[in-house]
């Protein structure tokens, strides 16, 4: 695919409530809901409740196409962690400017979608969401050097410790 190729998505969601000021860590404890569009109907929920998890897609809106780093860089401009290409960091700064959360499903109210652990921010579009199957979830171990375990070690911890 050429960079002058694009795709578009629709919006079907949007997060309501939850966390707001584009925060690094201290991601967990938070409920938010992702509130379905009207446009699409009921039943495209139907069974969700069963579900622990869900797998959300959604977009970086509070950033800018200015913030993509085409570059190597430091992760949060740290100097002790290695400087890792663009599609290593998990943050506004790659191209689509997309983001993958798997929050728990609490419950589902209409068309509110009450979960906890989402780590997007309040009115970020959801571009997609599905239930999580254990069976679609990567196979075998995941590795990973040190840097990202020491950089996201208060990621989870819970926001009323901040």
């Amino acid at each position: 695919m050429r960079v002058s190729e694009y795709i578009e998505v629709p919006v079907i969601a949007t997060v309501v409530g939850g966390h707001t000021g584009r925060l690094d860590d201290f991601k967990g404890g938070i409920e938010s809901i992702i509130r379905l569009a009207p446009e699409y109907p009921m039943e495209t929920l139907r069974g969700i409740e069963e579900f622990s998890h869900l797998q959300v897609t959604w977009f970086f809106s509070e950033g800018s196409p200015d913030d993509v780093a085409l570059h190597a860089r430091s992760p949060r401009d740290n100097p002790n962690w290695p400087a890792t290409g663009t599609f290593v960091h998990h943050n506004h700064r790659r191209p689509a400017r997309i983001a993958t959360s798997f929050p728990k499903l609490l419950n589902v109210e209409g068309r509110d979608l009450h979960v906890t652990d989402l780590d997007a921010d309040d009115g970020t579009p959801i571009i997609d969401f599905v239930a999580v199957f254990k069976e679609m979830l990567p196979r075998g171990p995941v590795t990973q050097p040190s840097w990202p375990s020491e950089m996201l070690a208060s990621y989870w911890r819970d926001a009323k410790e901040r």
